[in-house]
């Protein structure tokens, strides 16, 4: 030996290392950090990639609603315009037997007076069949005392009249109209009253 004091320790104003060969003190990454900082593209994209994927499907929703609605409508248009052809159907076939209810009606008028079974028989008819054509949806037209409509009735005769509250009255019918619905089948054929003044009368 050479009489001189060994020292193993490093002086204490020497930095001490690290277990990495980092000096202490100086900031430090985790492997945890650095794969994060690395998946921040990755999770922008992914955030990217869902947002456009929502977008797309909200907007296959629309166009699916918008189909069903489509169909919803077409459907009800079909459904309208086949009731609409069964009822003209309906009233053509029921125009005959109103043609038919007309004539019992003239022989019912010919014979107001006449009580026999044979005008008894001919008024069982005349309502039978009238109760089959309302059982249809068809119903007769009350024109006789309303003011003229030319929409469900039609003038075929004119009765003079000096009172003013009944001009354009209907004061007689001279064959019945019938409607089914909102649909007039057969319009009415009527006699309209029409005021004159006295003095011009």
């Amino acid at each position: 030996m050479d009489g001189k004091p060994r020292s193993d320790a490093a002086p204490e104003t020497q930095q001490a290392q690290t277990a990495n060969g980092q000096p202490q003190g100086a900031e430090e990454r985790t492997p945890a950090e650095d794969s994060a900082q690395q998946a921040d593209p990755e999770l922008e994209r992914l955030q990217a990639e869902l947002e456009a994927t929502r977008k797309k499907y909200d907007q296959l929703a629309r166009a699916y609603q918008d189909v069903n609605r489509d169909r919803e409508e077409f459907k009800q248009r079909l459904t309208r315009e086949r009731d609409r052809m069964m009822d003209v159907e309906r009233g053509n076939v029921a125009t005959t037997l109103l043609e038919a209810i007309d004539e019992l009606d003239r022989c019912l008028v010919a014979s107001a007076q006449d009580t026999s079974p044979l005008a008894q028989g001919v008024r069982m008819i005349r309502d039978a069949l009238l109760t089959k054509v309302q059982g249809t949806g068809i119903e007769r037209i009350q024109v006789v005392g309303q003011t003229f409509d030319p929409n469900v009735a039609e003038a075929t005769d004119m009765e003079i009249t000096t009172n003013p509250d009944e001009d354009q009255r209907v004061v007689a019918e001279v064959r019945a109209g019938y409607r089914l619905k909102d649909r007039i089948i057969r319009p009415a054929r009527v006699k309209v009253a029409k005021y004159i003044a006295p003095a011009q009368a």
